[in-house]
């Protein structure tokens, strides 16, 4: 069988939960009729088995001033004690926390009892920087331990954390800490990425100086990682191995609010002003546990877990640190990139470590089939159990060949869809229970209620019509707020449809077996003649094209038609010679693929082969980048790509096709 005729060989029987595998299944059926039955009942048992509270809550959810939610209100806990403390005081302290894989080779092992000295140690550190309950400090770290440690010693004081993505430029850092008001900011000298050293501490320079502007810094702690030189300002910077490990390795886990805020992470917004999204302790904390163990069955005494994601995005704070650390799961933290020092390095650590749950997004999974399946077969990746989508729909053709090529064929992919604002997983598959319907995150889980709104704000449920995903009860992970201004978190998710939606800003469809097909963002639905289409499904027809590896889609005016469907397709290798031979022969199959995989009306008017797509270093693709081009206008701000020349090489050839 190859990879490009994967859905003509698909057994259906083979989707639904294998028996063994429902047998000993954290998440049950059962669930969806009990969170049916009492919502804040269930949230309560959730929070009371996964959760150790030092005060018991009295009130499960204080929904009085709503959009702005409390819970598990008059409960007190304290969030790194949950993490690390209490997995040690059970006798748990030898257990393996994480295995860490450097970019350079280097590795560690890290126990329970050694995360919570070091833990201790970086919140004692903190503690002798001036850093206190209530203030906010920013970290700015690739994904080394040492970035573990600082979030969890900020949740033990009760100093909120703003984790900035090691991609973000000065002055995109400046704007975050600034907004955040941090009084420290704890970074590295340098990063490695694909074996080279790359500044960090030089952007933190350059956005705390800021032209000389007064700056709520007062301290940066320095973790020396490349030796790269750095410049030093006396009196305001500290290295960290000059303080950090002659600390005491006790320190006391002092119990915090349900309610008070754990972690802000800065997201875009459509007014150019990122968004400080802010979490906070109890209900975040409990709905985090809750679903990495239902959602990747994750059980701790035998599964060794790896979420590739970077700690500076939400999937990193949920399924790296405190979702999986609650549960006192064994990891993999890595460092470095999947394809150095060759293509085979994620399933090279698969195998090292015998890794049984593995969630990673759909560009990644995209870029493994493009490099070919005879690289993950040279490895033996016969120890996992259930593979995990996340980050942006995944098309199914790239859903079947993760679970023929990495899963052995017998693996449930659990494709999630939640965002930095829902705090945790809203709508996936349960392993064990759900029968899998291939690019579908299907149905909400247990706990959440989810419809889908026409244009008039109505719900419906007919089958392939396009609508606006909405949230219908809060949720224990929700949001509670845009940090320091309440105004813009009403007006942007709770305006659209009314005080009792959460428009969540995704546009989505039920199939007719009443699964939910996510479409993207609403800006990435189109209007076309009148008709609502979806770059997601337009790209994933594109993708199910035996030729094309990769695919984007934007929507470009359009005099006609209003907006007009634009392609960039990155071909498979096998496919090069034959675009080279007739580039328009191979455009104009793309297009009569389109339109007869979805209609002529989502036939694209141009279609454009491209070397790469434009990536943040997360692997996002900026399809705002690629829409300046499709409509003639300026590159826009092209910071927090991987690789700004890719924009120079698509504009070169913008015309063809």
């Amino acid at each position: 069988m190859t990879e490009d005729n994967l859905s003509s060989h698909l057994d259906r029987a083979s989707l639904a939960p294998d028996p063994e595998f429902t047998a000993h299944a954290n998440g049950t059926q059962a669930m969806y009729a009990e969170a049916e039955a009492d919502h804040e009942g269930f949230w309560a048992r959730q929070a009371r088995e996964r959760i150790t509270w030092a005060r018991d809550f009295d009130q499960v959810l204080d929904w009085s001033n709503a959009p702005f939610a409390q819970w598990f209100v008059g409960g007190e806990l304290n969030v790194a004690y949950n993490c690390v403390d209490r997995h040690v005081e059970a006798g748990r302290g030898d257990k393996v926390a994480f295995h860490f894989e450097g970019d350079q080779g280097d590795t560690r092992t890290i126990t329970y009892a050694d995360l919570l000295a070091e833990v201790c140690k970086t919140a004692n550190t903190l503690a002798s920087l001036g850093v206190g309950k209530g203030d906010t400090v920013a970290i700015y770290m690739p994904m080394i331990p040492e970035t573990v440690f600082t979030m969890l010693a900020c949740a033990r004081i009760g100093a909120p954390h703003s984790v900035i993505f090691g991609g973000f430029s000065a002055e995109a850092l400046h704007t975050r800490i600034a907004d955040a008001n941090a009084k420290l900011v704890v970074t590295t000298d340098g990063q490695w990425r694909r074996g080279k050293p790359a500044p960090l501490k030089m952007a933190v320079d350059e956005a705390v100086d800021h032209g000389g502007a007064v700056s709520p810094v007062e301290k940066v702690l320095v973790v020396q990682r490349t030796g790269i030189e750095v410049r030093w300002t006396e009196g305001r910077d500290v290295w960290w191995h000059d303080v950090q490990p002659g600390q005491s390795s006790t320190h006391e886990a002092v119990p915090h609010d349900a309610e008070h805020p754990l972690f802000i992470l800065y997201t875009s917004g459509t007014t150019g002003k990122p968004k400080g999204i802010f979490h906070t302790t109890g209900g975040y904390l409990t709905q985090a546990a809750y679903t990495n163990a239902v959602v990747h069955d994750v059980h701790p005494e035998t599964d060794v877990y790896w979420c590739t994601a970077d700690v500076g995005w939400v999937t990193g704070h949920s399924y790296i640190v405190y979702g999986p650390l609650a549960n006192g799961a064994t990891q993999v933290l890595f460092e470095g990139t999947p394809d150095t020092p060759h293509q085979g390095r994620w399933w090279e650590i698969v195998e090292k470590y015998g890794v049984t749950i593995l969630y990673t997004a759909p560009t990644a999974i995209r870029t493994f089939m493009k490099w070919g399946h005879d690289i993950p077969e040279r490895f033996d990746l016969s120890t996992i159990r259930v593979l995990g989508s996340v980050g942006e729909p995944i098309n199914p053709e790239a859903w079947l060949w993760y679970r023929k090529y990495i899963g052995g064929d017998r693996a449930p992919i659990v494709d999630t869809w939640w965002q930095t604002e829902t705090g945790a997983i809203m709508i996936s598959p349960l392993p064990g229970v759900t029968t899998l319907e291939p690019g579908s995150a299907q149905r909400p889980i247990p706990g959440v209620s989810a419809e889908i709104l026409d244009d008039e704000g109505h719900p419906f449920t007919e089958p392939e019509k396009v609508g606006y995903l909405v949230l219908t009860k809060p949720w224990p992970s929700m949001l509670r707020g845009i940090w320091g201004d309440p105004d813009r978190y009403v007006d942007t998710y709770w305006h659209r449809f009314g005080p009792e939606y959460y428009f969540a800003g995704d546009g989505a469809k039920y199939d007719a077996n009443g699964n939910i097909w996510l479409l993207g963002r609403v800006d990435d639905v189109m209007n076309v003649s009148g008709h609502r289409l979806s770059t997601a499904e337009i790209e994933s027809a594109l993708v199910s094209h035996h030729a094309v590896a990769e695919a984007a889609v934007v929507g470009a005016s359009d005099e006609t038609t209003g907006q007009a469907v634009v392609a960039f397709v990155i071909l498979r290798s096998e496919a090069t010679d034959e675009a080279a031979a007739d580039e328009d022969g191979m455009i104009a199959s793309l297009r009569n693929h389109v339109a007869k995989e979805i209609g002529p009306i989502a036939k694209p008017r141009s279609v454009m082969v491209v070397p790469e797509l434009p990536k943040t270093r997360s692997g996002k693709i900026m399809r705002r980048l690629l829409k300046d081009v499709a409509e003639g206008r300026d590159i826009g701000d092209a910071t927090t790509l991987a690789d700004s020349s890719v924009m120079a090489l698509i504009a070169k050839g913008l015309g063809k096709g």
